[in-house]
């Protein structure tokens, strides 16, 4: 009992004491902020490197036929909506949608002037998709990205004027009437946001795409380069830089037609119920069920044929977790030296203290509970400013947008540049586990550190404490 008045009365009546609880109340908000912020920005990252990629990601090899299990090859079969009945078939999976894919060359101001001069920043190799706008709406983001506000970040607005197209349900809205004229108008297309703002592009403009297609039956490339006009009927923003300034969306069919081709497809996108619970299961039963319908090779032969959109981001999902963890660690530093400040209050307090602890022995008190008289004081100081540190930490993380604009409009300058990144707000993600592990961390680092003096003072002699000036 004399134990906790004494280490509550200590830290009381000794006011260098509090100035332990507040580093370790920064140290603890600190953390709990930056960590926040840090998480906050890594999972928008980690939205952003998804951008319009499907669960899963079917890419067949169409080579001529396959190697079954039992040894024997046959002809690799390529009817997509076979493919679509046997993928729909599985209770993992939520929609599939064919896609087809190639790339080409951007020329704003015509296929052939551009060719003439490829030094003067007069074309860029762009990505061309394909695509049913209905069933690309239900296994990607496709819908979504149609709907994200314009010119939202700022500058962008100021240098396009393409914008959503005019029926989000139908962006090709002149499909129907190019299938009933007979004067053929310009295929509608729509080209990504950041590609509408660095080439200026607005609604209605007509440019030309330029690419090398494939003769299937020789597979070899054709000699004469497909040139065609396509109009902008609107853009799209998938919040991934990258996809947005290279790639341009059309109809399926306008696509093939393009390319002169007979297959339609050369991608399966498919969404599930539960990702992060059933993408091994439903991929595994996938693979088995299309390989032994022959569309799908046998492994080891075409290893990048199925993969979720995480193979695709691999390597950037896996720094960005080694940068949270690398902050994590040197945040943790922190810690330390609140800790450290803890211990050198403490020595201090049990070299002034030590008659007091020659009295307390003589009055019967034991080295033990000397010793945990000290520890308490640690604990108390550790307790009381990791709750509030906290606390603090994460009125913080929530409110750190708000407190950005006030600063920056406070001192006359802008502290977070929303220019430099797709999204314009602070995110922050206060998570119960990681807050509870830097509040459990700082009492351990706490009480590690008040150890040290809390022994000396258990092992002092009471007869040398009493005599102490």
């Amino acid at each position: 009992m004399f134990r906790t008045f004494l280490s509550l009365r200590y830290l009381k009546a000794r006011k260098t004491n509090w100035i332990g609880m507040a580093g370790i109340l920064v140290a603890v908000g600190a953390l709990v902020l930056i960590l926040s912020i840090m998480a906050g920005f890594l999972e928008e990252s980690r939205r952003t490197l998804r951008g319009n990629l499907a669960d899963l990601v079917i890419q067949p090899s169409f080579q001529s036929s396959v190697l079954q299990e039992n040894g024997d090859w046959v002809p690799m079969q390529t009817d997509v909506e076979r493919m679509l009945e046997i993928i729909r078939e599985d209770p993992g999976v939520a929609a599939a949608t064919p896609q087809l894919q190639w790339y080409g060359i951007f020329a704003p101001d015509g296929g052939e002037s551009a060719l003439e001069k490829p030094m003067q920043d007069a074309i860029q190799l762009i990505e061309l998709v394909g695509i049913d706008v209905e069933g690309e709406g239900e296994a990607t983001d496709f819908r979504e990205s149609l709907e994200t506000e314009f010119g939202k970040k700022p500058g962008l607005g100021k240098h396009c004027n393409v914008g959503r197209p005019a029926d989000l349900d139908d962006p090709f809205v002149n499909l129907r009437e190019i299938r009933q004229r007979r004067t053929r108008p310009k295929v509608p297309i729509l080209v990504g946001e950041q590609l509408a703002y660095l080439w200026g592009l607005r609604r209605g403009q007509e440019v030309s795409l330029v690419t090398a297609t494939y003769d299937e039956n020789s597979s070899k490339l054709n000699e004469t380069a497909a040139n065609a006009r396509f109009q902008v009927v609107g853009s799209f923003r998938s919040k991934d830089n990258e996809t947005d300034s290279r790639r341009i969306y059309m109809d399926r069919r306008a696509l093939a037609d393009f390319l002169q081709r007979d297959r339609l497809w050369s991608a399966v996108l498919v969404k599930l119920n539960d990702y992060k619970r059933d993408k091994d299961a439903v991929r595994a039963r996938l693979w088995s069920k299309l390989h032994a319908e022959g569309f799908l090779s046998a492994p080891g032969i075409r290893i990048n044929e199925f993969r979720t959109w995480e193979d695709f981001r691999a390597t950037l999902l896996a720094a960005i977790q080694n940068e949270k963890a690398l902050m994590g660690i040197m945040l943790s530093l922190v810690l330390v030296v609140a800790g450290f400040t803890v211990f050198a209050l403490l020595s201090m307090m049990v070299t002034e203290k030590r008659r007091d602890i020659g009295i307390l022995c003589a009055l019967g008190a034991t080295p033990r509970g000397v010793l945990a008289l000290f520890l308490m004081i640690g604990l108390w100081e550790a307790v009381i400013g990791s709750a509030f540190g906290a606390l603090v930490g994460v009125l913080g993380a929530y409110n750190i947008d708000a407190i950005e604009r006030k600063l920056s409009s406070t001192f006359g300058f802008q502290i977070f540049n929303r220019d430099i990144y797709l999204f314009d707000y602070i995110p922050a993600e206060v998570s119960v586990s990681g807050v509870a592990w830097i509040v459990g961390g700082a009492v351990f680092s706490t009480l590690l550190f008040a150890a040290i003096p809390a022994w000396r003072a258990s092992r002092l002699d009471p007869v040398e404490a009493l005599r102490h000036e």
